[in-house]
């Protein structure tokens, strides 16, 4: 299942978006995406459950949700290297599948030139002058691109940039 274009509203919440996009899987009978949907929720809740111990919970919830979605997408990336490693390709077709239904709840993501330029705004925002830096400056990528931007490729350019 793909998510139409009309649960991409920006006034609508994610946790909406998740909440119709099970109901509709469950009416298509589309299992993939119901039990992905499903563990999407369920890492929410234990986000939320984990917050009620914290004294800080000033944070937006779609960028919460939105970090959430991110790991999960690097989670299963991951574990299809591992199940090709293996020899396991329908293990990893299935994340593959798993992957695709995560990213249509994601905005669309930055390109690679999009996030040079990113990263040389970090870089002049925070004044980051050397190695020391580099938290400076990813936390401030973190801040502004939650969920739009590959931190993994960000990184590797702010190293370059401050060697």
């Amino acid at each position: 299942m793909v998510v139409s274009d009309s649960f991409k509203g920006p006034l609508r919440m994610l946790r909406d978006q998740l909440k119709e996009a099970m109901k509709q899987a469950m009416r298509d009978k589309d299992q993939r995406t119901l039990s992905t949907v499903r563990l999407i929720l369920a890492a929410i809740k234990d986000r939320d459950i984990a917050a009620r111990t914290e004294e800080n919970n000033e944070a937006d919830d779609n960028a919460i949700v939105l970090g959430i979605l991110s790991k999960m997408v690097k989670q299963r990336q991951d574990s299809i290297k591992a199940y090709e490693e293996a020899g396991r390709a329908e293990l990893a077709e299935q994340e593959r599948e798993e992957i695709d239904v995560i990213q249509s709840f994601l905005p669309k993501q930055m390109n690679e030139d999009e996030i040079k330029d990113a990263v040389d705004g970090a870089i002049g925002e925070t004044d980051a002058s050397g190695l020391k830096d580099i938290g400076k400056v990813m936390a401030i990528l973190k801040s502004q691109h939650a969920g739009t931007m590959d931190f993994g490729m960000a990184s590797r350019l702010v190293k370059e940039r401050l060697s």
